[in-house]
């Protein structure tokens, strides 16, 4: 049975969430091409992880086998968190662009699921590339909203995306190849003119078209062998 992981992690409600409407969107049509797949939905933007400190530092980097009760408390949710991650064949991002870059809910989701020993490994012996990733062979679909609007590799604003990059940069430790992350972003949000809504409409479609593909997929094939092709996605 194929897991779909559901991660929103817009601070808007869900009537004024555009990444909301497209991840909701996505996730009816892949139950419809598959309805016997599984969804976890894991809201961080209405009800967001604590920040990372000293003590999840401290919990973390201490061997499983010598960690104190209070160690194994303060990584609990962590735990649970990559539990999810784990048990997912797709990850679905709902990520909009704050301030050109991620949400703090989701830099603090990310913070909790990155995690020696879980999600990837470290060995100096390894030399200068001394993290591994654990997790392997997931698929990643981000979908995305943006105020502004040329965001995409060789666009007017590229060089004011932080947003992108920065969860390639993360994906490994999802089990995901960054060069296979879908991305579908509504542009033009601020603007609210006919750019926008020529926006909106192609991301509708092009997320509705993913998830069918996704599903179809999916359901054809048994356990958690899915490997989507690669897609061209339009970013408006």
């Amino acid at each position: 049975m194929t897991t779909l992981l559901r991660i929103d992690a817009s601070a808007q409600l869900e009537d004024r969430s555009l990444t909301r409407m497209l991840t909701g969107l996505f996730t009816s049509e892949f139950l419809t091409a598959n309805p016997d797949a599984r969804v976890i939905t894991r809201d961080i933007g209405q009800d967001p992880v604590p920040a990372i400190d000293h003590r999840f530092i401290h919990a973390a980097f201490t061997p499983p086998e010598a960690r104190e009760d209070w160690m194994a408390e303060r990584l609990a949710l962590s735990d649970r968190l990559i539990d999810e991650v784990e048990a997912a064949d797709i990850i679905l991002l709902g990520a909009p662009m704050y301030n050109y870059g991620m949400p703090a809910a989701l830099k603090g989701w990310i913070d909790h699921v990155a995690r020696i020993g879980r999600t990837f490994s470290f060995d100096l012996a390894r030399g200068d590339v001394p993290i591994e990733p654990i997790l392997k062979g997931k698929q990643l679909v981000v979908l995305s909203s943006r105020g502004e609007f040329g965001f995409e590799p060789g666009g007017p604003r590229a060089h004011l995306n932080a947003l992108d990059p920065a969860i390639a940069a993360c994906a490994h430790y999802l089990g995901v190849n960054a060069a296979d992350i879908e991305t579908i972003a509504i542009e033009y949000q601020e603007f609210k003119d006919a750019r926008h809504a020529r926006s909106v409409a192609t991301a509708k479609e092009a997320a509705r078209a993913l998830a069918q593909r996704f599903g179809q997929a999916t359901g054809q094939m048994p356990g958690n062998s899915y490997r989507a092709e690669p897609a061209l996605v339009s970013h408006c």
